[in-house]
């Protein structure tokens, strides 16, 4: 649903107490954002898409959470829309945009959503269709990692990171989210410090083994790794997918992969860069 309807529609989530407010921890995260976030996101694009610049290419971000890859894909001269479910996601984008590309008419933003086909459809095709750590929080992330085929262009490219699936883990990330999100603030907070201790126990721990200092930095793409733990107790709703599950999904609707980087089996997400043939007769499984 675009515009109007996106930003009631998640008013009546949130208010359900069913979907956590990205869009707040993003407009948090947009203080930390200086040159070197932006340079590490875009130095991530240009890794996982196999190209220097994305000069005379378009550029459709689904989920553009605070809008730091779509600063990125703009940097490297795409043609940018960014569109968001949050409408504190979509303020956020739109500040980013207003800091780093005033009055940019490359750089379109505005509400929409990845479950509207008719949305998705109006939108046109793009060169590159990205959506990192959205799809898993939409609720029917099948039928959202379906539509994202729509905007993708003949010879263009998907990337798309999604959530790994792990049996037992899964399940219990599920129920820690579900109640995080209905729970009052001060529940919240104590659920987001236990998490904190016991992440940056883990990191301690092999850090020691390993006979080094902890890693202080943050994490890849220009993350914030506090904003990127909050996302990720809070992220609801929550669904999760194999790398087999994902590559033969995409595999069976006739694309290429092209590369793949996975979180090792762990908790993580796993990255995927995706190729729709220029040509139908191109796509495996699908010639006569």
């Amino acid at each position: 649903m675009a515009g109007s309807a996106t930003i009631d529609t998640h008013a009546g989530d949130v208010a359900e107490q069913e979907r956590f407010e990205f869009g707040k921890n993003w407009a948090r995260f947009l203080a930390t954002i200086d040159e070197e976030r932006i340079a590490s996101s875009t130095h991530a694009l240009q890794a996982m898409l196999g190209r220097e610049d994305l000069s005379g290419r378009t550029f459709l971000d689904v989920g553009s959470g605070s809008g730091l890859s779509s600063l990125a894909a703009r940097r490297l001269g795409a043609r940018v829309r960014s569109l968001d479910y949050d409408p504190a996601s979509v303020a956020c984008t739109r500040e980013l945009r207003r800091r780093y590309a005033p009055d940019d008419p490359d750089w379109i933003i505005e509400a929409g959503s990845a479950l509207d086909v008719q949305y998705l459809e109006s939108l046109g095709a793009f060169d590159v269709v990205y959506s990192w750590g959205v799809l898993h929080h939409t609720g029917q992330m099948w039928q959202a990692l379906e539509n994202t085929l729509l905007p993708v262009a003949p010879g263009g490219q998907l990337f798309i990171a999604i959530y790994n699936f792990q049996p037992v883990w899964t399940r219990a990330v599920t129920r820690l989210k579900r109640t995080y999100v209905r729970s009052p603030r001060l529940v919240r907070a104590g659920i987001l410090a236990g998490c904190g201790a016991v992440l940056v126990g883990k990191t301690l721990v092999r850090s020691v083994l390993a006979g080094e200092w902890p890693n202080r930095g943050g994490p890849s793409r220009g993350m914030s790794r506090w904003h990127d733990l909050v996302d990720w107790v809070g992220g609801y709703p929550f669904e999760a997918a194999t790398p087999d599950a994902i590559f033969s999904f995409y595999r069976q609707r006739g694309l290429q992969l092209e590369r793949m980087v996975t979180c090792g089996g762990g908790h993580g997400c796993n990255e995927f860069v995706f190729s729709r043939p220029a040509r139908p007769d191109d796509a495996p499984g699908l010639k006569r």
